[in-house]
């Protein structure tokens, strides 16, 4: 019978290869484009593997990775509803998608022998590791907090250039936190991203160049 380590290792590298996925169709896109491009399916692929980090989260009795991906999971919800996407989900999606972590939490409250909230609140986890691992998802969470601040004055879902320098500074922090944890998952899913991150930051500052320079002066 596998370990709930072996069992948290395949979630966390299955969402990991998914967050990876979303984030190479979005380089491609945006390289073909010359331009930083966000299609649909970044959100939605974000969506379900935010889900699996929430189980890998709470497999690892893990908080700073619990806490930030339930926000996520919200704002990823959004994103869609601001693409008007969420819609034309099929329902079943759509309702799973708001039951099935309320039922995993719920669950990971009562506690089982494998899980349990009571043992991730006495997780011997050092203190030290653990503000670092909680800034640097903070980092990383308020990218998403000032993604949809902006899309929300916007109207529409869009990634400035902001959102990509607080993804690389978040990044950067966390892999600090992994190598502390010795957590693989968390590792190669945020060494990949971090130089997806510089890529784009480069591609925005190069488009904001030639928007400067071709615009018609008043």
């Amino acid at each position: 019978m596998l370990s709930t380590e072996t069992v948290a290792l395949g979630i966390g590298l299955l969402a990991q290869l998914l967050f990876s996925s979303r984030i190479v169709l979005q380089w491609v896109q945006s390289e073909r484009a010359k331009r930083v491009l966000v299609p649909t399916l970044f959100w939605k692929i974000s969506l379900i593997s935010s889900l699996m980090m929430i189980g890998y989260g709470m497999l690892r009795h893990d908080p700073v990775i619990l806490g930030a991906q339930i926000i996520s999971y919200g704002i990823y919800i959004r994103n869609l509803q601001l693409l008007g996407d969420w819609r034309k989900l099929p329902q079943v999606f759509r309702v799973g998608a708001y039951v099935v972590p309320v039922l995993a939490l719920s669950w990971f409250v009562v506690g089982t022998p494998h899980f349990s909230l009571w043992t991730m609140l006495n997780n011997p986890i050092p203190g030290g590791w653990l503000v670092l691992g909680a800034v640097g998802q903070s980092v990383f969470l308020l990218r998403f907090v000032y993604q949809w601040l902006y899309s929300e004055r916007k109207g529409e879902s869009v990634l400035p250039l902001g959102f990509w320098v607080v993804s690389l500074a978040g990044s950067v922090l966390i892999l600090a936190y992994a190598l502390l944890r010795n957590d693989a998952v968390l590792l190669l899913g945020n060494a990949f991203g971090t130089v997806v991150y510089a890529r784009n930051i480069v591609l925005m500052r190069r488009e904001q160049q030639m928007l400067a320079t071709t615009k018609v002066p008043q």
